[in-house]
């Protein structure tokens, strides 16, 4: 899942793109409006992350031109200003959620979730593919019973393919959506991914859930037995 953070608190801005990143999201950060307005248009992303108080255009303003240009990627506001008539306003300009700060990390987890499962493909809470099973909420993962520990990329990767509910995915748009911008660089780091991701899903089990399609890229089918 690829998240463009957009916010110009340094300190909270490298807190959030790193936290973010441990748990297997490719982040992107903007530390202006200006700056995230573009990244927003210009990008792909699953999620944004927006301040209010920004220096350029505001958080408001950004809310507004991206409903406006039919962009309806789903949006969490961050803001200082937690009074009702604020967060009416985020709402009312097309916000998808609001959190003030301060806040909890573990919260702010937790509204992610939310909004992703509610974006327009269907978002279960648990992803199940025949005996396996991912927990997006505590990052675990399943089969036959057995704990499986994958890093926070291989998680990402595994999320990505079980969302798309058995459509292959090509590598580019692994690359796009389970690496940061800087790392799009060469679409073999997906089949080092996708090797060692095999290595502990499949390998030590009778049936492969992972399958190559050849000209098209990797899927998992949900409903194979």
């Amino acid at each position: 899942m690829r998240i463009l953070v957009i916010e110009d608190d340094d300190t909270l801005g490298a807190s959030l793109t790193w936290g973010l990143r441990a748990e297997g999201y490719a982040v992107e950060l903007a530390a202006d409006g200006n700056e995230g307005l573009w990244q927003a248009t210009e990008g792909e992303f699953d999620l944004i992350i927006l301040d209010v108080m920004l220096p350029g255009l505001d958080g408001y303003q950004i809310c507004s031109r991206l409903r406006d240009a039919g962009n309806w990627t789903p949006i969490l506001m961050l803001t200082a200003m937690d009074t009702d008539l604020d967060q009416a306003e985020g709402l009312d300009l097309g916000a998808d959620d609001y959190l003030t700060k301060p806040f909890a990390y573990p919260v702010l987890l937790a509204h992610i979730r939310s909004l992703l499962r509610r974006a327009a493909t269907p978002r279960p809470a648990l992803l199940t593919a025949a005996d396996l099973t991912l927990d997006p909420a505590t990052r675990t993962v399943y089969r036959a019973g057995q704990t499986i520990a994958l890093t926070p990329g291989e998680l990402s990767v595994l999320e990505y393919l079980l969302r798309a509910s058995g459509r292959a995915v090509p590598k580019s748009e692994l690359l796009h959506h389970c690496w940061d911008m800087a790392a799009q660089t060469d679409p073999a780091v997906v089949e080092v991914r996708i090797h060692n991701l095999r290595r502990k899903i499949d390998q030590p089990f009778t049936h492969r859930l992972v399958e190559t399609v050849r000209g098209s890229g990797y899927r998992i089918d949900p409903h194979r037995p």
